[in-house]
């Protein structure tokens, strides 16, 4: 490198790229760790952590021995550069590393990653997803412990590939066990981790934990779900739904109603679906969804995965790096994933039409918070749309209407639920229910089909 170059170099700062050191010492191995682990990078020595050049002594045994130390304190073994270069007639020593193919690289047992300006020292589940990464494998893809296929639930998986064959996107001949087989869903008559996840008959406890408050300390209704992520995915989604407020754009002579939810629905969904997707599974912690008066939260146990930062979701074409591929891969089928990579662009999109929603979402301690929040005043799509919406947030005056509406949506996602099951989802008594059903039939909004156990729930 020039010296132009390198005083560039130092005039920027340390940054993921580059560190700073006054001499060779403990701390330059972990960098070069650091950095391998990560996209490579160069310790400069020589150099104060003000940018201050101040040179350092270099004799002609120098060089090997500091190799030497390099290679045998590293697992694998790293064989940086070294490059000296003269400024102001001080020397100074460059060391650079590339990206390391196979990770994580050790520095004397400890694991570290280049994260921004410092160095970042990687907890056991990091470790793990490092070198999955590296594998280009996922955590999912492994068999779970101690099961067999007695602990898939077939009739599960037969109506998974009725779906899968109606929506289109690939087509299933095969018989249930078959099936998964060539999903990857089963390995050497083993169920993976994605298998058990989507299929299994037992109750695996991954849990979502979904709350609706007034105050952050103050929980109106609490609902605690699981089971196997179809069924989890489904039920969380009537619940969220369940505890969200409605407005209604009257237009027409015939007085005919046209819905407008508090969140665009399409956007919950997809950030219901993104944090069951991209969960960290091995994680104890659950995935837990807060709705308040205006806001409504979901924190996903689970950092972002790869190389994939905050400031790229930002943008319309970030390239998606996905933790758990099988189970990505099963919902895409299903039609639950429109498209890898793009649910935080349909996210905006959706809630484009909000004038004051806004989409916020960061990395906290354990995981991945997003939040969909608004101003009440101006919620609505037009003039005549804001008072309604004033009227139904802000005073709920019309409970009555709100409560048919939520009974009719819940209906929507799934048209079998009973009137005691829509009670426990609404937090309604039965005979309340039973009277806006009641209603809703002689205004002719649904209509029965078939008997009391066996039948459904008509929308007309």
């Amino acid at each position: 490198m020039t010296e132009k170059e390198i005083l560039d170099i130092i005039k920027s700062g340390e940054n993921s790229f580059v560190e700073f050191k006054l001499n060779f010492n403990i701390d330059v191995i972990i960098s070069l760790c650091a950095f391998a682990n990560a996209k490579g990078g160069k310790v400069i020595i020589g150099i104060s952590d003000i940018g201050e050049v101040r040179g350092i002594s270099i004799h002609k045994e120098s060089f090997q021995t500091w190799l030497n130390e390099i290679k045998s304190k590293t697992i694998p073994s790293i064989i940086p550069d070294i490059e000296v270069v003269d400024i102001n007639n001080k020397k100074i020593l460059i060391i650079s590393i590339p990206e390391f193919p196979i990770k994580p690289v050790s520095m004397q047992g400890r694991y570290f990653q280049r994260k921004n300006n410092s160095n970042h020292q990687l907890s056991l589940n990091e470790i793990s997803d490092l070198y999955i990464q590296s594998m280009q494998i996922s955590w999912d893809s492994y068999t779970y412990p101690n099961s067999t296929i007695n602990d898939i639930n077939l009739k599960k998986v037969a109506v998974f590939i009725n779906n899968v064959n109606k929506i289109g996107r690939f087509h299933i001949e095969e018989i249930e066990i078959k099936a998964l087989e060539k999903l990857g869903l089963i390995k050497e008559n083993k169920p993976t981790n994605a298998g058990m996840i989507l299929f299994s008959k037992e109750n695996l406890r991954y849990n979502v934990h979904i709350g609706k408050f007034k105050t952050p300390d103050k929980i109106i209704a609490d609902k605690m779900i699981n089971g196997n992520l179809f069924d989890v995915l489904e039920e969380s989604l009537q619940v969220i739904i369940g505890h969200l407020k409605f407005a209604f754009e009257i237009t027409g002579k015939t007085t005919q109603r046209t819905e407008i939810p508090e969140y665009p629905l399409n956007a919950i969904r997809e950030l219901l679906v993104n944090s069951l997707v991209h969960r960290d599974y091995k994680s104890s912690i659950d995935i837990q969804i807060k709705i308040f008066d205006q806001s409504i939260s979901f924190f996903n146990p689970s950092g972002l995965y790869g190389n994939l930062k905050i400031e790229d979701l930002k943008t319309d074409n970030y390239r998606a790096s996905t933790r758990n591929k099988l189970i990505a891969e099963a919902l895409y089928l299903t039609s639950d994933i429109e498209k890898y990579g793009s649910g935080f662009i349909r996210i905006r999109k959706a809630i484009a039409e909000y004038p004051t929603m806004k989409f916020e979402y960061k990395e906290i301690p354990n995981g991945f918070l997003a939040e969909l929040n608004y101003s009440k005043q101006k919620l609505s799509l037009d003039n005549v749309v804001d008072n309604v919406v004033d009227n139904v947030v802000d005073n709920v005056v019309d409970n009555v209407v709100d409560n048919e509406q939520k009974i009719i949506d819940l209906l929507k996602l799934n048209n079998k639920l009973s009137a005691k099951q829509l009670s426990e989802k609404l937090n309604i008594t039965d005979r309340s229910v039973q009277r806006y059903l009641k209603t809703l039939r002689e205004k002719g909004t649904i209509k029965r089909i078939g008997s009391d156990k066996g039948g459904y729930w008509k929308i007309i």
